[in-house]
């Protein structure tokens, strides 16, 4: 019995199974709804591809819906169904995109630039929220999330600093507005005007959007606006893997924080599970990644196990639905939002909110460029 409930708890949470299947049901109706208007958007305009993503269509529908007709309490399972567990499967679907070689040196060729946005963008972050009289934790939870992993590095970081309830929902209000602005504005931008290649533009979002469906959500944008049929890595392999590597910092960051937090207020340190930070689904997207790896060896390369046809159909039965899952999760980032609750923030958070997203994104785009030269994937 205890074992049928940690599987239960792993696959849909501890929410009830029954209860998530309302705001499922709502995401999902959200999604093909998208789907039918990228499409019609297209046949119109008489386009070969819609210049609007049906990612963008799925957030923008589900923001109007929910704040406008309005979500009632019964759907919040679903909907944190669909951002939390769709989304991490879907990324973990993903994995069966790139081999494990490419994996690691999109890793390696990340992992400087995020590092050095993390230190830039936090630092900075809390010294304007300090100069702003913005209280310490408040700065701290807005730093961290920007610099890290948005939401998640928030409500994991707040009690191990002891802050209040309201400033972890002013932190979070203040990522997800800001958050939401740059995946719609940065696929477009960052082909547009500033002209990167998919490698730069993949690295330039995986290190400059604050959420992990935040980036996501403008990856699928980016590949469905740009990137042509063949081209691999693409620009959201790229996006997702880089900030798959920011994510794993939580591990460091979060217990430095506390760390730093309560020697200045001469207090115990707070005890803290770094396994329990370490976002573990990333361990299934290298899992997958590890699989294709295989498969391309034994079954492509040595003819073993299976005829190399098969193995493509259903590495493209897996990419398939790893896209629905995450649709599914964009649509979960538009019923999740309520557009009331950020009119609620203060100027200061978010003056601090807009310069912690100009800082990394401005920190980010010069690496990207300095670093140029180096940033492609064989």
């Amino acid at each position: 019995m205890a074992k049928e409930s940690k599987i239960k708890n792993f696959l849909f949470g501890t929410q009830d199974v029954v209860s998530i299947i309302p705001g499922f049901i709502v995401a999902a109706l959200i999604t093909v709804a998208a789907i039918y208007v990228h499409h019609l958007i297209g046949l119109l305009f008489h386009l070969k591809k819609s210049p609007i993503s049906d990612i963008m269509i799925a957030i923008v529908i589900g923001l109007i819906v929910r704040n406008t007709v309005g979500m009632p309490d019964m759907m919040a399972p679903g909907i944190n169904f669909c951002l939390t567990k769709m989304l991490r499967l879907g990324i973990i679907l993903v994995g069966i995109r790139l081999s494990i070689f490419a994996v690691l040196k999109i890793g390696l060729l990340a992992v400087g630039i995020v590092f050095v946005c993390i230190c830039v963008g936090c630092l900075f972050t809390i010294f304007v929220a300090l100069r702003l009289n913005l209280p310490e934790r408040l700065g701290t939870l807005i730093a961290v999330g920007t610099g890290i992993c948005g939401c998640t590095a928030i409500v994991a970081t707040g009690p191990s600093i002891n802050a209040k309830e309201e400033e972890i929902a002013y932190a979070v209000g203040t990522i997800t507005l800001f958050g939401l602005v740059v995946m719609f504005a940065y696929p477009y931008l960052t082909h547009l005007v500033l002209g990167l290649n998919h490698i730069q533009a993949g690295i330039f979002m995986g290190t400059a959007i604050h959420e992990t469906a935040q980036v996501a959500g403008a990856g699928l944008m980016y590949d469905q606006l740009w990137i042509t049929k063949g081209v691999h890595p693409t620009g959201m392999d790229v996006a997702i893997v880089t900030k798959l590597v920011r994510n794993t910092f939580m591990a460091v960051v979060i217990p430095a924080a506390a760390y730093f937090y309560s020697k200045r207020q001469l207090a115990e340190q707070a005890e803290i599970s770094i396994i329990k930070l370490f976002p573990m689904f990333i361990l299934g997207f290298i899992g997958m990644a590890i699989l294709r790896s295989l498969g391309d060896f034994f079954i492509v390369n040595q003819k073993m196990f299976s005829s190399p046809e098969a193995w493509h159909g259903f590495c493209g039965f897996i990419k398939h639905w790893a896209g629905h899952f995450l649709a599914l999760a964009m649509a979960g980032v538009g019923l999740g939002t309520d557009v009331r609750r950020l009119k609620e923030l203060g100027v200061k958070p978010f003056l601090v909110g807009l310069v912690a997203a100009a800082t990394v994104g401005v920190v980010s785009l010069i690496l990207v460029k300095v670093l140029a030269p180096f940033l492609h994937v064989a």
